[in-house]
Protein backbone atom coordinates (compact mmCIF):
# COMPACT_ATOMS: atom_id res chain seq x y z
CA UNK A 1 0.00 0.00 0.00
CA UNK A 2 1.41 3.59 -1.40
CA UNK A 3 1.75 6.13 1.35
CA UNK A 4 2.16 9.45 -0.54
CA UNK A 5 1.27 12.56 0.07
CA UNK A 6 -1.62 13.70 -2.24
CA UNK A 7 -1.38 16.95 -3.97
CA UNK A 8 -4.52 18.34 -4.73
CA UNK A 9 -4.30 21.76 -6.84
CA UNK A 10 -7.91 24.13 -6.48
CA UNK A 11 -7.97 26.86 -9.36
CA UNK A 12 -9.73 29.85 -9.06
CA UNK A 13 -13.05 29.82 -10.67
CA UNK A 14 -14.69 33.02 -11.85
CA UNK A 15 -17.65 32.06 -13.71
CA UNK A 16 -20.13 29.10 -13.04
CA UNK A 17 -19.79 27.86 -16.94
CA UNK A 18 -16.32 26.71 -15.35
CA UNK A 19 -17.78 24.83 -12.27
CA UNK A 20 -16.57 21.35 -13.19
CA UNK A 21 -13.39 21.89 -11.60
CA UNK A 22 -11.53 19.02 -13.25
CA UNK A 23 -7.74 19.68 -12.24
CA UNK A 24 -8.44 17.97 -8.75
CA UNK A 25 -6.41 15.06 -9.17
CA UNK A 26 -4.55 12.42 -7.28
CA UNK A 27 -1.87 10.48 -8.00
CA UNK A 28 -0.51 7.91 -6.50
CA UNK A 29 -3.98 6.99 -4.15
CA UNK A 30 -4.10 5.55 -0.79
CA UNK A 31 -8.10 4.12 -0.67
CA UNK A 32 -8.38 1.73 -3.38
CA UNK A 33 -11.26 0.81 -5.31
CA UNK A 34 -10.52 -3.72 -5.30
CA UNK A 35 -12.91 -4.88 -8.49
CA UNK A 36 -12.68 -8.48 -10.31
CA UNK A 37 -10.52 -11.37 -9.37
CA UNK A 38 -8.93 -9.14 -6.57
CA UNK A 39 -12.51 -8.40 -5.38
CA UNK A 40 -13.82 -11.91 -5.54
CA UNK A 41 -11.09 -13.75 -3.60
CA UNK A 42 -12.09 -11.05 -0.89
CA UNK A 43 -15.74 -12.15 -0.90
CA UNK A 44 -14.75 -15.35 -1.08
CA UNK A 45 -13.46 -15.33 2.24
CA UNK A 46 -15.97 -13.16 3.43
CA UNK A 47 -18.36 -15.75 2.81
CA UNK A 48 -16.37 -18.19 4.68
CA UNK A 49 -16.11 -16.33 8.11
CA UNK A 50 -20.48 -16.14 7.60
CA UNK A 51 -19.62 -20.38 7.46
CA UNK A 52 -17.70 -20.40 9.66
CA UNK A 53 -19.90 -18.67 12.32
CA UNK A 54 -23.01 -20.42 11.09
CA UNK A 55 -21.43 -23.65 11.79
CA UNK A 56 -19.87 -22.32 15.32
CA UNK A 57 -23.60 -20.76 16.48
CA UNK A 58 -26.01 -22.61 15.14
CA UNK A 59 -27.00 -26.58 16.76
CA UNK A 60 -27.03 -28.46 13.26
CA UNK A 61 -26.41 -29.08 9.30
CA UNK A 62 -30.24 -28.48 8.63
CA UNK A 63 -30.29 -24.70 10.53
CA UNK A 64 -27.03 -24.09 8.95
CA UNK A 65 -28.80 -24.64 5.42
CA UNK A 66 -32.30 -22.51 6.61
CA UNK A 67 -29.75 -19.83 7.84
CA UNK A 68 -28.15 -19.93 4.76
CA UNK A 69 -30.77 -20.06 2.28
CA UNK A 70 -33.00 -17.41 4.55
CA UNK A 71 -29.97 -14.69 3.80
CA UNK A 72 -29.90 -15.07 0.04
CA UNK A 73 -33.45 -13.86 -0.61
CA UNK A 74 -32.98 -11.02 1.40
CA UNK A 75 -30.37 -9.68 -0.35
CA UNK A 76 -32.23 -10.42 -3.75
CA UNK A 77 -35.09 -8.75 -2.25
CA UNK A 78 -33.06 -5.77 -1.76
CA UNK A 79 -30.45 -5.65 -4.69
CA UNK A 80 -32.20 -8.39 -7.65
CA UNK A 81 -30.17 -10.62 -9.02
CA UNK A 82 -26.71 -8.04 -8.50
CA UNK A 83 -23.41 -8.46 -7.04
CA UNK A 84 -21.40 -6.45 -5.46
CA UNK A 85 -18.89 -5.41 -8.07
CA UNK A 86 -15.97 -3.60 -6.04
CA UNK A 87 -15.35 -3.01 -2.47
CA UNK A 88 -12.75 0.06 -1.08
CA UNK A 89 -9.48 -1.39 0.44
CA UNK A 90 -7.65 1.32 2.76
CA UNK A 91 -4.17 0.30 4.39
CA UNK A 92 -4.72 -3.78 5.16
CA UNK A 93 -8.67 -3.48 5.20
CA UNK A 94 -11.49 -3.96 3.05
CA UNK A 95 -15.08 -2.07 3.24
CA UNK A 96 -18.15 -3.12 1.35
CA UNK A 97 -19.95 0.15 2.60
CA UNK A 98 -19.30 2.91 4.81
CA UNK A 99 -21.79 1.15 7.33
CA UNK A 100 -20.09 -2.15 7.31
CA UNK A 101 -17.01 -2.43 9.47
CA UNK A 102 -13.81 -3.39 8.22
CA UNK A 103 -13.09 -6.79 7.39
CA UNK A 104 -10.63 -8.28 8.84
CA UNK A 105 -11.80 -7.25 12.37
CA UNK A 106 -13.24 -8.24 15.83
CA UNK A 107 -15.71 -5.52 14.91
CA UNK A 108 -16.44 -6.91 11.44
CA UNK A 109 -17.42 -10.61 13.19
CA UNK A 110 -20.02 -8.99 15.63
CA UNK A 111 -21.28 -7.29 12.90
CA UNK A 112 -22.40 -10.53 11.82
CA UNK A 113 -23.22 -12.31 14.63
CA UNK A 114 -25.68 -9.36 14.81
CA UNK A 115 -27.01 -9.95 11.23
CA UNK A 116 -27.11 -13.58 11.88
CA UNK A 117 -28.90 -12.94 15.04
CA UNK A 118 -31.22 -11.09 13.05
CA UNK A 119 -31.97 -14.35 10.71
CA UNK A 120 -32.43 -17.09 13.30
CA UNK A 121 -31.72 -16.35 16.88
CA UNK A 122 -28.53 -17.14 17.83
CA UNK A 123 -29.45 -17.28 22.08
CA UNK A 124 -26.17 -15.87 22.73
CA UNK A 125 -25.72 -11.47 22.95
CA UNK A 126 -25.30 -9.73 20.06
CA UNK A 127 -24.50 -6.31 19.09
CA UNK A 128 -27.88 -4.17 19.83
CA UNK A 129 -27.28 -1.49 17.02
CA UNK A 130 -25.07 -0.94 14.31
CA UNK A 131 -24.55 2.78 14.63
CA UNK A 132 -25.75 5.55 16.30
CA UNK A 133 -25.26 9.06 15.44
CA UNK A 134 -23.61 11.40 18.67
CA UNK A 135 -24.23 14.80 17.67
CA UNK A 136 -21.50 16.01 19.86
CA UNK A 137 -21.55 20.07 19.90
CA UNK A 138 -24.26 22.78 18.13
CA UNK A 139 -21.22 25.20 17.54
CA UNK A 140 -20.62 25.19 13.55
CA UNK A 141 -18.93 27.99 11.99
CA UNK A 142 -20.95 27.47 8.78
CA UNK A 143 -24.89 27.98 7.93
CA UNK A 144 -25.96 25.38 5.61
CA UNK A 145 -28.84 25.80 3.73
CA UNK A 146 -30.27 21.56 4.70
CA UNK A 147 -29.07 21.72 8.33
CA UNK A 148 -31.32 19.87 10.42
CA UNK A 149 -29.84 21.25 13.74
CA UNK A 150 -30.71 24.88 12.91
CA UNK A 151 -32.91 25.73 15.33
CA UNK A 152 -29.98 24.72 18.06
CA UNK A 153 -27.26 25.79 15.91
CA UNK A 154 -24.86 27.45 18.23
CA UNK A 155 -26.81 27.87 21.29
CA UNK A 156 -25.32 27.59 24.77
CA UNK A 157 -23.53 23.90 24.96
CA UNK A 158 -24.82 21.64 27.45
CA UNK A 159 -23.17 17.96 26.82
CA UNK A 160 -19.67 17.75 29.00
CA UNK A 161 -16.85 15.62 27.83
CA UNK A 162 -17.70 12.98 30.64
CA UNK A 163 -21.02 12.72 29.11
CA UNK A 164 -19.78 11.67 25.88
CA UNK A 165 -17.83 9.30 27.44
CA UNK A 166 -20.96 7.85 29.97
CA UNK A 167 -23.24 7.78 26.25
CA UNK A 168 -20.40 5.93 24.53
CA UNK A 169 -19.92 3.63 27.68
CA UNK A 170 -23.47 2.68 27.66
CA UNK A 171 -24.31 2.05 24.08
CA UNK A 172 -20.93 -0.12 23.59
CA UNK A 173 -22.50 -2.57 26.48
CA UNK A 174 -25.84 -2.30 24.42
CA UNK A 175 -23.57 -3.26 21.48
CA UNK A 176 -22.94 -0.94 18.46
CA UNK A 177 -20.63 -1.28 15.67
CA UNK A 178 -20.02 2.06 14.49
CA UNK A 179 -20.53 5.45 16.00
CA UNK A 180 -21.04 8.59 14.15
CA UNK A 181 -19.52 11.81 16.18
CA UNK A 182 -21.84 14.92 14.36
CA UNK A 183 -23.17 17.73 15.11
CA UNK A 184 -23.07 21.31 14.46
CA UNK A 185 -19.27 20.51 13.31
CA UNK A 186 -17.59 17.90 15.79
CA UNK A 187 -14.21 19.06 14.51
CA UNK A 188 -14.47 22.06 16.56
CA UNK A 189 -14.08 19.95 19.75
CA UNK A 190 -11.32 17.98 18.73
CA UNK A 191 -10.02 17.69 22.37
CA UNK A 192 -13.15 15.61 23.49
CA UNK A 193 -12.85 13.68 19.93
CA UNK A 194 -9.45 12.84 21.08
CA UNK A 195 -9.93 12.13 24.55
CA UNK A 196 -12.80 9.71 23.29
CA UNK A 197 -11.23 7.79 21.19
CA UNK A 198 -8.57 7.10 23.27
CA UNK A 199 -11.05 6.05 26.96
CA UNK A 200 -13.54 4.20 24.82
CA UNK A 201 -13.37 0.18 24.60
CA UNK A 202 -12.37 -0.61 20.42
CA UNK A 203 -15.39 -2.97 19.51
CA UNK A 204 -16.93 -0.32 17.79
CA UNK A 205 -15.82 1.97 14.79
CA UNK A 206 -15.75 6.04 15.25
CA UNK A 207 -16.29 8.18 12.55
CA UNK A 208 -16.80 11.96 12.14
CA UNK A 209 -18.92 13.76 10.26
CA UNK A 210 -17.69 17.13 9.16
CA UNK A 211 -17.83 19.84 6.31
CA UNK A 212 -14.14 19.47 6.37
CA UNK A 213 -13.67 22.21 8.93
CA UNK A 214 -10.45 21.95 10.67
CA UNK A 215 -9.60 18.89 9.31
CA UNK A 216 -5.89 19.93 8.34
CA UNK A 217 -3.34 17.36 7.60
CA UNK A 218 -2.18 17.40 11.76
CA UNK A 219 -5.24 16.69 12.57
CA UNK A 220 -5.99 13.97 10.13
CA UNK A 221 -2.65 12.06 11.47
CA UNK A 222 -4.05 12.69 15.17
CA UNK A 223 -7.42 11.26 14.60
CA UNK A 224 -6.13 8.27 13.16
CA UNK A 225 -3.66 7.77 15.34
CA UNK A 226 -6.29 7.76 18.45
CA UNK A 227 -8.15 5.23 16.29
CA UNK A 228 -10.79 6.81 14.05
CA UNK A 229 -11.92 4.80 11.55
CA UNK A 230 -13.19 7.05 8.64
CA UNK A 231 -14.63 10.96 8.11
CA UNK A 232 -17.95 11.38 6.32
CA UNK A 233 -17.28 14.96 4.76
CA UNK A 234 -19.82 16.84 3.73
CA UNK A 235 -19.33 17.96 -0.26
CA UNK A 236 -22.82 19.34 -2.06
CA UNK A 237 -21.71 20.41 -5.65
CA UNK A 238 -18.71 19.96 -7.64
CA UNK A 239 -18.92 23.89 -8.33
CA UNK A 240 -17.07 25.76 -5.81
CA UNK A 241 -19.40 29.07 -5.89
CA UNK A 242 -22.14 26.81 -5.31
CA UNK A 243 -21.52 24.65 -3.07
CA UNK A 244 -20.18 27.38 -0.92
CA UNK A 245 -23.36 29.30 -1.38
CA UNK A 246 -25.15 26.36 0.18
CA UNK A 247 -23.03 25.82 2.78
CA UNK A 248 -23.21 29.74 3.99
CA UNK A 249 -19.44 29.91 4.11
CA UNK A 250 -17.01 31.25 1.54
CA UNK A 251 -14.01 28.63 2.12
CA UNK A 252 -16.64 25.78 2.17
CA UNK A 253 -15.56 24.28 -0.54
CA UNK A 254 -11.58 24.25 -0.67
CA UNK A 255 -12.27 23.42 3.51
CA UNK A 256 -14.00 19.91 1.91
CA UNK A 257 -11.35 19.26 -0.95
CA UNK A 258 -8.76 19.86 1.71
CA UNK A 259 -9.78 17.70 3.91
CA UNK A 260 -10.72 15.03 1.77
CA UNK A 261 -6.67 15.39 0.33
CA UNK A 262 -5.83 15.08 4.22
CA UNK A 263 -8.00 12.35 5.22
CA UNK A 264 -6.89 9.90 2.81
CA UNK A 265 -3.38 11.06 3.56
CA UNK A 266 -3.61 10.38 6.83
CA UNK A 267 -5.18 6.53 6.09
CA UNK A 268 -8.87 7.44 7.28
CA UNK A 269 -11.55 5.93 5.12
CA UNK A 270 -13.07 9.02 3.17
CA UNK A 271 -16.44 9.33 2.11
CA UNK A 272 -18.23 12.21 0.72
CA UNK A 273 -21.51 13.15 0.71
CA UNK A 274 -23.69 14.70 -1.16
CA UNK A 275 -27.07 15.93 -0.58
CA UNK A 276 -29.34 15.72 -3.69
CA UNK A 277 -31.48 18.82 -3.73
CA UNK A 278 -34.42 19.40 -6.44
CA UNK A 279 -32.16 21.93 -8.08
CA UNK A 280 -28.92 19.73 -8.04
CA UNK A 281 -30.52 16.18 -9.52
CA UNK A 282 -29.33 15.70 -13.10
CA UNK A 283 -27.57 12.68 -14.88
CA UNK A 284 -25.30 15.02 -15.85
CA UNK A 285 -24.67 16.43 -12.82
CA UNK A 286 -24.58 13.35 -10.96
CA UNK A 287 -21.81 12.16 -13.30
CA UNK A 288 -19.62 15.28 -13.24
CA UNK A 289 -20.11 14.85 -9.09
CA UNK A 290 -18.70 10.88 -9.67
CA UNK A 291 -16.20 12.28 -11.63
CA UNK A 292 -14.43 14.54 -9.31
CA UNK A 293 -14.92 12.07 -6.37
CA UNK A 294 -12.40 9.39 -8.28
CA UNK A 295 -10.12 12.08 -9.13
CA UNK A 296 -10.22 12.91 -5.31
CA UNK A 297 -9.85 9.31 -4.06
CA UNK A 298 -12.16 8.89 -2.14
CA UNK A 299 -13.49 5.31 -1.12
CA UNK A 300 -17.31 6.22 -1.21
CA UNK A 301 -19.72 8.93 -2.25
CA UNK A 302 -23.48 9.41 -0.23
CA UNK A 303 -26.67 10.41 -1.72
CA UNK A 304 -28.78 11.74 1.20
CA UNK A 305 -31.97 13.37 0.47
CA UNK A 306 -33.53 16.59 1.84
CA UNK A 307 -35.64 16.44 4.43
CA UNK A 308 -38.13 19.16 5.57
CA UNK A 309 -36.87 19.34 8.92
CA UNK A 310 -34.47 22.12 10.21
CA UNK A 311 -34.06 24.94 8.06
CA UNK A 312 -35.88 23.53 5.20
CA UNK A 313 -39.04 22.96 7.44
CA UNK A 314 -42.10 23.64 5.74
CA UNK A 315 -40.22 23.64 2.31
CA UNK A 316 -40.89 21.57 -0.60
CA UNK A 317 -37.71 19.73 -0.77
CA UNK A 318 -38.57 16.38 -1.42
CA UNK A 319 -37.57 14.74 -4.69
CA UNK A 320 -40.02 14.02 -7.86
CA UNK A 321 -40.90 10.04 -8.32
CA UNK A 322 -38.49 11.23 -11.38
CA UNK A 323 -35.84 12.59 -9.70
CA UNK A 324 -35.16 9.92 -7.35
CA UNK A 325 -35.03 7.79 -10.76
CA UNK A 326 -32.47 9.42 -11.55
CA UNK A 327 -30.74 9.32 -8.55
CA UNK A 328 -31.49 5.65 -8.19
CA UNK A 329 -29.99 5.11 -11.84
CA UNK A 330 -26.97 6.63 -10.81
CA UNK A 331 -26.62 4.74 -7.77
CA UNK A 332 -27.11 1.33 -9.83
CA UNK A 333 -24.69 2.02 -12.87
CA UNK A 334 -22.06 3.01 -9.74
CA UNK A 335 -22.19 -0.21 -8.05
CA UNK A 336 -23.09 -2.89 -10.18
CA UNK A 337 -22.04 -1.68 -13.90
CA UNK A 338 -18.28 -2.62 -15.06
CA UNK A 339 -17.76 0.21 -16.88
CA UNK A 340 -17.53 2.14 -13.43
CA UNK A 341 -15.73 -0.78 -11.94
CA UNK A 342 -12.95 1.97 -10.62
CA UNK A 343 -15.46 4.64 -9.32
CA UNK A 344 -16.03 5.02 -5.64
CA UNK A 345 -19.13 2.96 -4.67
CA UNK A 346 -22.49 4.97 -4.04
CA UNK A 347 -24.23 4.24 -0.51
CA UNK A 348 -27.77 5.62 -1.05
CA UNK A 349 -30.23 5.25 1.95
CA UNK A 350 -33.59 6.32 -0.38
CA UNK A 351 -32.98 3.28 -2.47
CA UNK A 352 -33.15 1.03 0.22
CA UNK A 353 -35.63 3.00 2.33
CA UNK A 354 -38.32 2.92 -0.47
CA UNK A 355 -38.01 -1.08 -0.45
CA UNK A 356 -37.49 -2.59 2.85
CA UNK A 357 -38.49 0.40 5.44
CA UNK A 358 -36.10 2.53 7.23
CA UNK A 359 -33.04 1.01 9.46
CA UNK A 360 -33.06 3.43 11.72
CA UNK A 361 -35.49 4.18 14.83
CA UNK A 362 -33.48 1.88 16.95
CA UNK A 363 -33.80 -0.72 14.43
CA UNK A 364 -30.24 -0.26 13.20
CA UNK A 365 -29.58 2.48 14.19
CA UNK A 366 -30.63 5.81 16.13
CA UNK A 367 -29.53 9.39 16.86
CA UNK A 368 -28.53 11.22 19.74
CA UNK A 369 -28.59 14.89 20.14
CA UNK A 370 -26.57 17.26 22.16
CA UNK A 371 -28.48 16.85 25.39
CA UNK A 372 -28.25 13.33 25.17
CA UNK A 373 -31.99 12.75 24.06
CA UNK A 374 -32.43 9.41 21.55
CA UNK A 375 -34.33 9.96 18.39
CA UNK A 376 -35.22 7.72 15.53
CA UNK A 377 -32.53 9.83 13.02
CA UNK A 378 -31.30 13.38 13.15
CA UNK A 379 -34.42 13.89 10.60
CA UNK A 380 -37.19 12.16 12.51
CA UNK A 381 -36.91 13.93 16.06
CA UNK A 382 -38.87 13.17 19.10
CA UNK A 383 -36.95 11.73 22.36
CA UNK A 384 -37.76 8.63 23.80
CA UNK A 385 -35.66 9.10 26.79
CA UNK A 386 -31.81 10.68 27.47
CA UNK A 387 -29.23 8.76 27.26
CA UNK A 388 -27.48 9.89 30.41
CA UNK A 389 -29.93 9.92 32.60
CA UNK A 390 -32.15 6.93 31.59
CA UNK A 391 -31.85 3.28 31.04
CA UNK A 392 -30.70 2.74 27.25
CA UNK A 393 -32.10 -0.56 26.59
CA UNK A 394 -35.75 0.89 27.96
CA UNK A 395 -35.49 3.83 26.00
CA UNK A 396 -34.09 2.09 22.69
CA UNK A 397 -37.31 -0.47 22.98
CA UNK A 398 -39.62 2.95 23.03
CA UNK A 399 -38.07 4.13 20.23
CA UNK A 400 -38.59 0.98 18.24
CA UNK A 401 -42.20 1.13 19.54
CA UNK A 402 -42.84 4.71 17.94
CA UNK A 403 -40.48 4.01 15.20
CA UNK A 404 -40.09 6.81 12.67
CA UNK A 405 -43.12 9.01 11.25
CA UNK A 406 -42.36 8.42 7.23
CA UNK A 407 -40.49 4.80 6.26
Amino acid sequence: MENNVIGIAIPQQTSRNRCADKSVSIAQPTQRIVSGFRKEIIEFLIRLEVLGLIIRYYPNPIMWIKVFRAMDPHRKYILGNRRVKKIAQVGGKYYWGAYIPAWPSCIFHDFLKAELHRVYPLGIKTNRLNNIYLAITNKCPLQCDHCYEWDALNKRENLSAEGLKSIVQKFQLEGVSQIHLSGGEPLVKMKDIIELLHTSEKKSEFWVLTSGFNLTLENANVLKKAGLTGVMISLDHFDPEMHNMFRGFHNAYSGAIDGARNAIAAGLVTVLNLCVTKAFVTKENLMTYMELAKRLGVSFVQFLEPRAVGHYKGKNVDLSREQELIVEDIYITMNYDDTFSDFPAVCYHGYHQRRMGCHAGGNRSLYVDTVGDIHACPFCQSSTGNAITDEIGECMGNLQKKGCHKF
